[in-house]
């Protein structure tokens, strides 16, 4: 339905996202906020014609559609109100002290805007990760202009908010180029925006394979640009056995729960299990087997997902002293071979899975590795043995904490959040929120996708030093009209 961008327009388009973030860049941070809160105010008049598009294209439910919509609409205000209150721009001030042996001057600090983003849809949330998600709208807060390629599994819903959001830009009168909308399902087409000397950052949520392409396309070019790609994770879980002990049951039925939520499509899912090898252990997988075999198959989001899962899931299942131990046998209604999915739970032990790199490989969807452990030695030995995750869980009592101070030692370094005693899935927009860790679940774990945080992402340092106060920025002059956070000789406040 929608043809790919010509590749000899993109240099056009490119211009024109560069011309209007020289305007935008400058306007008071009052208008960005404007603009972001029509932007939602337009998403929201979409109405149900959205919310049915989206359905038919990416086989999700009416009600997670709408949540989601909601939540989109929710990080669009929350992240203008973040823009307005200023913390993201960490100003510092250091006034001049004249009388210094060796004069102290006067130096002021602010983050600017990096310049024209280019944003990648994401497959699997259509709304929140997509078109007017969080990495639009934290660019739009940060000052930048954007430039969305559409995921080609969800195209006709990614036009149909881009146009909401051409509503916005007409109605407030901003900048022509302030966001650009394009399709290409062809990677020479990501490429060449990556790679395009005006692009300056890249957001990006979906596969490994496809955020390590972006992120080397992005430091293969003459000036390298940050790209900050979400690549997923197995988001392991430690069962410490004193909690288990007494609570088996229920904790196995929350990650039932947690496992097939979205049919596993969540990039927090929890992939790995980690417990010792006791009646414990052995009364939780029972609980969680009879849970997951009384969960019914259900629609991935298009056939791609749905054939990844089915390979990636037989290649760990082929690996040798790997066993099943639950699958769903119950399909939905309209089972559909190519699309629809059912959740599985595997088994190994620990030194196998320390033996064999590819048991620690995410399975994008309904499927989870119990790993069983003879000693609490040889749960630190897996824990170090994992690399970079966005989460780790430990399912544990405050004497299980107490014992496990190396576990947890070794899985801080490991995640950028660190759950207790509950599931992974389930991102909180908030401030404090980190989604981000390590190498291979992100690209920089100094940053974070979710929270006005993320607008840090779209910014840069610069230092104005001995500048008369009427020559400076509003941000930084003596008055601080705009009432924004700011820290004055090492005094932080509104002042």
């Amino acid at each position: 339905m929608y043809q790919d961008i010509d590749l000899v327009e993109i240099d056009g388009l490119m211009q024109q996202s560069w011309k209007a973030f020289m305007q935008y860049r400058n306007m008071p941070i009052a208008m960005r906020a404007a603009f972001m809160k029509k932007i939602a105010e337009e998403l929201e008049h979409c109405g149900d014609a959205l919310i049915q598009t989206a359905m038919q294209e990416t086989n999700l439910p009416e009600a997670r559609l709408r949540n989601e919509r909601g939540r989109t609409i929710f990080q669009l205000n929350n992240y203008a109100d973040a823009c307005l209150r200023g913390e993201w721009m960490d100003i510092r001030i250091d006034t001049a002290i004249a009388e210094k042996k060796t004069p102290k001057p006067d130096i002021r600090k602010m983050q600017i805007p990096i310049g024209p983003v280019v944003v990648f849809g994401s497959s699997n949330f259509p709304f929140a990760y997509s078109t007017a998600g969080g990495d639009t709208a934290c660019a739009l807060a940060a000052g930048c202009s954007v430039i969305v390629k559409a995921h080609p599994a969800h195209a006709a819903t990614s036009q149909m908010v881009a146009d909401a959001i051409n509503k916005a830009v007409t109605a407030l009168q901003m900048p022509e180029g302030i966001f650009i909308h394009v399709h290409g399902a062809a990677s020479a087409i990501g490429e060449a925006l990556v790679k395009h000397p005006l692009t300056k950052a890249v957001g990006f949520t979906g596969s490994f394979v496809g955020g390590k392409q972006l992120f080397d396309w992005g430091n293969q070019r003459k000036e390298p640009i940050p790209v900050f790609a979400e690549m997923g994770s197995v988001n392991p879980v430690f069962l410490l056995s004193e909690k288990l002990k007494t609570d088996a049951v229920s904790i196995a039925k929350n990650y039932a729960a947690s496992i097939t939520l979205g049919v596993g499509q969540f990039c927090t899912n929890p992939g790995i299990l980690v417990g010792i090898n006791d009646n414990n252990l052995d009364i939780f997988c029972s609980v969680l087997k009879d849970e997951i075999e009384k969960i019914p198959s259900a629609k991935m989001l298009h056939n791609g997902i749905a054939k990844n899962f089915s390979a990636n899931k037989t290649k760990a299942l082929m690996q040798q002293h790997v066993e099943t131990i639950a699958a769903s046998t119950v399909h939905e209604q309209n089972f559909d071979e190519s699309l629809s999915a059912n959740a599985i739970i595997a088994t190994t032990t620990a030194d196998v899975f320390l033996q064999n790199p590819q048991l620690h490989q995410e399975v994008f969807g309904p499927y989870s590795l119990v790993v069983k452990c003879k000693t609490s030695l040889e749960m630190l030995q897996v824990a170090e043995a994992l690399e970079g995750q966005l989460t780790c869980t430990i399912i544990g009592t405050d004497e299980d904490i107490a014992a496990s101070k190396m576990l947890i030692e070794i899985i801080s370094l490991k995640c950028g959040r660190l759950v207790l005693n509950g599931v992974p899935t389930g991102v909180e927009v908030c401030l404090a929120m980190q989604h981000g860790g390590p190498f291979p679940s992100t690209t920089d774990s100094r940053f974070t996708s979710v929270g006005a945080d993320g607008i840090k992402r779209f910014a840069r340092p610069i230092a104005f030093q001995n500048w008369p106060n009427h020559l400076l920025p509003d941000e930084l002059k003596d008055e601080n009209h705009l009432q924004i956070w700011r820290t004055i000789n090492d005094i932080p406040g509104k002042h």
